[in-house]
């Protein structure tokens, strides 16, 4: 299949939150490991530098060990963070299912705070339905917390 076939065949998680914050702060809480740990989980290896690969880990799955591996696709600082996140195995149905998408933060100054919209695009229907939903889930309750980070540390 070829790149526009497989487009037609995907879904993207959209989930946008102004926090009452300046971008500076909002892309420190996004860009800086330890803090990152405390709205999502640990990144190894993370720094917001194109081409840097990292890694997070969650709950393994049949031939799926859990660990996601990303790559830094792009940062400019205080508007921008994107990088790709793959995971999963062929063998696996449903949970634990190969997954090859990207995760893009942008941020937007408005009138009392920041804009942040996260788009995590290229889920290929229907064999990653289940990473979809739950990930469409997780990321409405992991977003908020960038705000909550956001307030602890100034």
């Amino acid at each position: 299949m070829n790149d526009a076939a497989s487009k037609l065949d995907t879904h993207d998680i959209v989930v946008d939150e102004v926090f009452p914050h300046a971008p500076e702060t909002i892309w420190k809480t996004l860009t800086t490991g330890a803090l990152i740990g405390r709205w999502m989980m640990e990144a190894k290896g993370f720094s917001p530098v194109k081409g840097n690969r990292f890694s997070y880990q969650t709950t393994p799955a049949g031939e799926w060990d859990g660990t996601i591996h990303c790559e830094v696709l792009e940062a400019v600082p205080n508007e921008r963070l994107a990088y790709a996140w793959k995971g999963g195995h062929e063998s696996n149905a449903g949970y634990g299912s190969r997954l090859d998408t990207v995760v893009t933060f942008i941020l937007a100054r408005v009138e009392n705070g920041t804009r942040l919209r996260l788009v995590h695009s290229g889920f290929v229907t229907p064999k990653n339905d289940t990473a979809f939903k739950s990930m469409s889930e997780g990321w409405k309750k992991v977003v908020p917390r960038i705000g909550t980070v956001a307030s602890e540390e100034n």
